[in-house]
């Protein structure tokens, strides 16, 4: 089945879940990259992250996931929109030892930041420390310390696809504080017996049989997922008109023309000497 989310609803409670999964996606943030195998794991972990975090969203935006630290992995940044499409990247040493995958190997000692970015309204941003071993681990945190909804989280990644779960308690409507708690904590318990492989291998009405067989979730209609990247030539073109009329000289100057290479697609736009002149021009204007 193509990249998608799956949202679940336990009725009479206010406990809902989401599942995703990521395979063409996590092909194209690879495609060109010489990323490790673990990087590779950290960012389809990152990937499924970010498309379970936007489905809490209830507007039309944008939410993204940076986390930085001191080890091999110096940036991991992943986004979702409120379309499902996807975009991430990592920045990475070299000669280093990638037999470890988990984020305190990885990225060390650092922050985590979620940024909500609305088509309409303000921006906001909740961050955290990386004190987790596991990207899971480290959202939960942000959870309790910035949304303080307990939310469980299960990420795994490998076999270039990954996949994630996500239980979530919404506050008290449709049931009593005591019999939320008490189907919060039988259906956290029963999520947590779900094993990687199977998260990775089976399909979503497989999992959640698997697992919530004696209360069976509603399913609204799957969101399709997709890479999507928001460069453009005119994106480009504006991020050159940012260097200044000397610097674009300097350029035009020294070699003539200029090649940009996006970071997340690796998608090329050049600027020859008539292009980068006319810049000069409406800068000097």
């Amino acid at each position: 089945m193509q990249d998608h989310k799956q949202r679940f609803l336990f009725p009479d409670s206010d406990i809902r879940g989401e599942l995703v999964k990521v395979e063409s996606s996590l092909a194209r943030v690879i495609e060109g990259h010489n990323y490790p195998l673990a990087v590779q794991g950290l960012l389809g972990e990152a990937l499924a992250a970010v498309a379970l975090l936007a489905s809490t969203l209830k507007f039309q935006g944008r939410l993204s996931l940076q986390a930085q630290g001191h080890g091999p992995v110096s940036l991991l940044l992943a986004e979702c929109n409120h379309d499902g499409e996807l975009r991430a990247l990592a920045r990475h040493g070299e000669g280093e030892d990638w037999s470890q995958g988990d984020v305190k190997t990885l990225i060390g000692d650092g922050t985590m930041v979620i940024t909500i970015t609305p088509d309409q309204g303000r921006q906001y941003q909740g961050i955290v420390p990386l004190t987790g071993d596991t990207l899971a681990q480290c959202l939960e945190a942000y959870f309790q310390q910035s949304e303080q909804l307990p939310t469980r989280l299960w990420l795994g990644s490998g076999n270039n696809r990954a996949a994630g779960l996500l239980l979530q308690r919404l506050p008290n409507q449709l049931a009593g504080s005591d019999a939320n708690s008490q189907m919060w904590q039988h259906l956290e318990a029963l999520a947590t017996t779900l094993t990687m492989e199977e998260l990775l291998d089976l399909d979503d009405q497989t999992i959640l049989h698997r697992l919530f067989h004696e209360s069976p979730p509603q399913l609204p209609d799957a969101q399709s997922l997709a890479f999507g990247c928001t460069c453009s030539r005119e994106r480009t073109r504006n991020a050159l008109l940012s260097l200044g009329s000397k610097e674009l000289q300097q350029l035009l100057d020294e070699d003539g023309e200029v090649t940009l290479t996006c970071d997340f697609c690796r998608s090329r736009q050049h600027f020859d000497a008539v292009d980068l002149s006319e810049l000069i021009r409406q800068l000097d204007a």
